[in-house]
């Protein structure tokens, strides 16, 4: 690492590790009961910005877990989506374990689940019998296909609600199957959605002091990124195809081969734009020819243009078109890699590469805070660590067990501490 990069990283950790949870949402408290992505992340969210987020895992932990690549047994995965969090273990298929989250949920703000619609019922958890005793309680709750409807009943992952909305149709390329985005897209949109439907609910809560239910589902996730594909179906029978990496009706914007085998993304789709993107090539003459001077002749010819700017990308390594783009105003990158990302000072000087102490590696990188905010920022003070770390704390602050009670619940395996955990996990 460069003195440059390691100052930034220096400051960033100055900036991002307190000791406590800060942001505008310390004081409220989150139960997490959800698991794999789309539940953690959007709990996650809301624990970099300052939310008392209590994890229930059962003892073999959170799929999550084994999701992504491990170190030395550990999840790299899990020390990110699960870090700021209070993590406890219970077995939530006995009585007494049912009974204990029924507890926990009488005394937070916002519970996050993403059970298939029906689960919380058959576990006696239901939202209208704990807000009896706990009026102002917000319930998120994130299902494949919504708490309602014909798909309800339906098991769901991102993959498979990207099909139902529309979305898998529209990626890859033209004369290619449907691809996928090798991230959890739909995923971690739809935990944003859920986070944004907690936030209006606080709101709300405090005009009224009543809590709510917020539906969210996957599909309606992935189907809201089909946004101007339904007025124009309706209107004028266009279902909408693949195109690849090319913007259609749109050119130039598509990604580029270059001399050294990289693509750098060209987008010049103004006249003014590419008028610029012209003369960095040294050929000022293509914006004044009338079969390119303007967006709407150049949208007729969109493999003619991509051609005569491929022809140009073919003759300079990706760092040249990028210097030389970037100096003329015209909007281009080289497809950065994670290599490329973690040795660019702009991820450092933006904090979004953060280092932070780790108890098995000394220290682990991890993905930043976003939004911004200028007065109350969000931050990161600890990271996801084993299952069941934090039981015995948690039973204690929250619910007032003593050491006796907590040592009963242990003994017939309802709650676990992390030491028990491990006997039965195998990521940490």
């Amino acid at each position: 690492m460069s003195q440059e990069h390691q100052k930034a990283s220096n400051d960033t950790q100055s900036v991002l590790k307190p000791n406590k949870p800060q942001g505008p949402l310390t004081g409220y408290r989150v139960l997490e009961l959800g698991s794999t992505i789309a539940g953690p992340f959007c709990a996650r969210l809301m624990a970099d910005f300052g939310a008392e987020v209590i994890k229930v895992e059962p003892p073999t932990g959170d799929p999550v877990r084994n999701m992504g690549r491990h170190a030395d047994d550990v999840s790299l995965y899990g020390a990110s989506i699960l870090r700021n969090k209070r993590l406890i273990s219970v077995d939530m298929k006995t009585a007494d374990g049912q009974n204990v989250v029924r507890e926990l949920m009488k005394k937070v703000d916002i519970v996050i689940e993403n059970f298939r619609p029906g689960t919380l019922a058959r576990l006696g958890l239901e939202y209208e019998e704990i807000a009896k005793e706990n009026p102002g309680l917000i319930m998120v709750r994130i299902s494949g296909y919504g708490q309602t409807g014909p798909y309800s009943p339906r098991p769901g992952y991102g993959v498979t609600c990207e099909a139902v909305g529309g979305v898998r149709h529209m990626v890859g390329e033209p004369n290619l199957p449907p691809a996928r985005v090798a991230l959890a897209v739909t995923d971690h949109l739809t935990a944003v959605y859920a986070a944004f439907g907690a936030m209006m609910a606080l709101v709300e809560r405090d005009k009224t002091g009543k809590g709510q239910v917020i539906d969210t589902s996957l599909y309606e996730a992935a189907f809201s990124l089909m946004e101007p594909h339904v007025p124009a179906f309706e209107q004028l029978g266009i279902v909408p195809k693949r195109v690849g990496a090319k913007l259609p009706n749109t050119a130039p914007n598509s990604l580029y081969s270059t001399k050294d085998g990289e693509y750098v993304l060209i987008a010049a789709n103004n006249d003014a734009i590419f008028r610029r993107l012209t003369e960095a090539m040294g050929q000022p003459e293509l914006a004044d020819d009338p079969r390119y001077s303007t967006q709407k002749s150049r949208s007729v010819r969109v493999d003619e243009m991509d051609e005569i700017v491929s022809s140009w990308t073919r003759e300079r390594t990706g760092k040249e078109i990028e210097t030389v783009l970037l100096e003329a105003a015209v909007p281009t990158s080289r497809v950065y890699t994670i290599a490329d990302i973690f040795a660019d000072p702009h991820f450092r000087e933006r904090e979004q590469l953060v280092e932070m102490p780790h108890e098995k590696f000394g220290k682990l990188t991890v993905i930043g805070v976003a939004p911004k905010l200028s007065d109350t920022p969000g931050a990161i003070y600890q990271l996801g660590g084993e299952v069941g770390r934090d039981t015995r704390s948690v039973l204690a602050d929250l619910l007032g067990f003593n050491e006796l009670r907590i040592a009963e619940l242990e003994s017939r395996n309802v709650v676990f501490s992390a030491e028990m955990a491990k006997n039965v996990h195998v990521g940490k």
